[in-house]
């Protein structure tokens, strides 16, 4: 199949491409939003060669059989730069990575009630409190190449991983990152992190710091799974995180600890950190885990049947 899908977050879309169709990337001079192309950062995702660059222009003769939509802005670039509308005249997904924002009967979804559209969530507990009207909805939930064992836990700290957290603030639990560092050294890593000492390194080199350290701590309340928290998982890390969103299904008892109360989670902390064996075990399990449950070939699996579903169902007459 020929697969037009954005580059919107760069892990994700690393497990998408290394299936086996074409994958058209979207890309514009100077690389903004709408145009991100394949990963251009040295040392960042690894994108096999059948995910590949087209500009606008190249997509309208360009053969597309699905369409993932991913921002509602993508909706109307579909329509314009291949001359189909998404769901009627051009099969489409609308994938959800997020957790809705607002109040509980304030959160319905963009693509709610559009016509041929499924809407396919990453987690449990994103399809539970989005309002999707009468759209179809599926639950993916996440894969990624495994990036195999590489524990070391040498460095007695906490690894924390967060994007914008200055400006997501509350969401990303970046408030209660002091907390935490009253009681445990705590190395931050992530997107735009520099103003609150954070360091932003490219993928592979995140891969090899993060797994130095003797646990991974995640402070996040209200996002979606974060891939980050399952490469720890993969990495053999053990896990220390806010029991909100999806988490507590993402982590079972053996992996780690996983409260509401930052009492407790500092405390778990304090006891990984003084006993490295029980770190190293506990991130064994965290990784058996994440193998079974988050590998890359189910979740590639699942999206190829829903890709072929979609396809076929647009090739149905309308009445």
């Amino acid at each position: 199949m020929r697969i037009l899908v954005w580059h919107v977050h760069g892990s994700w879309t690393t497990a998408f491409v290394q299936g086996g169709h074409e994958y058209l990337i979207p890309v514009l001079p100077g690389r903004p939003p709408d145009g991100r192309g394949r990963p251009s950062r040295p040392g960042t995702f690894d994108w096999p060669p059948n995910a590949m660059e087209v500009t606008p222009e190249q997509l309208y003769d360009a053969g597309i059989d699905v369409a993932i939509v991913q921002r509602p802005r993508e909706l109307e670039l579909i329509a314009r730069w291949t001359g189909r509308h998404p769901g009627p005249g051009l099969p489409a997904v609308y994938l959800e990575h997020n957790t809705p924002q607002g109040t509980i009967a304030g959160m319905r979804h963009p693509a709610a009630g559009l016509p041929g559209m499924t809407i396919v969530h990453v987690t449990h507990f994103n399809d539970l409190f989005w309002d999707c009207g009468p759209s179809r909805t599926v639950v993916i939930g996440h894969g990624i190449p495994d990036p195999g064992y590489r524990y070391t836990g040498e460095v007695a700290a906490a690894a924390v991983v967060v994007n914008e957290p200055v400006r997501r603030g509350r969401v990303t639990g970046t408030d209660l990152l002091p907390r935490f560092q009253r009681d445990v050294a705590v190395d931050v890593f992530g997107m735009g992190s520099e103003p609150i000492g954070g360091r932003d390194l490219p993928h592979k080199v995140l891969l090899d710091e993060l797994p130095h350290r003797r646990l991974y701590l995640h402070p996040v309340r209200w996002t979606s799974l974060g891939l980050a928290l399952i490469e720890a998982m993969h990495l053999g890390m053990p896990v220390v995180a806010l029991a909100t969103t999806e988490a507590p299904a993402a982590v079972p008892p053996a992996a780690g600890v996983l409260s509401t109360d930052v009492d407790v989670l500092a405390k778990a902390c304090r006891d990984l950190l003084a006993d490295p064996a029980l770190a190293r075990s506990t991130g064994q399990a965290a990784r058996e885990h994440a193998l079974a449950r988050y590998g890359l070939r189910p979740f590639l699996a699942a999206w190829d049947r829903l890709l072929a579903e979609v396809r076929e169902a647009g090739r149905e007459p309308r009445g």
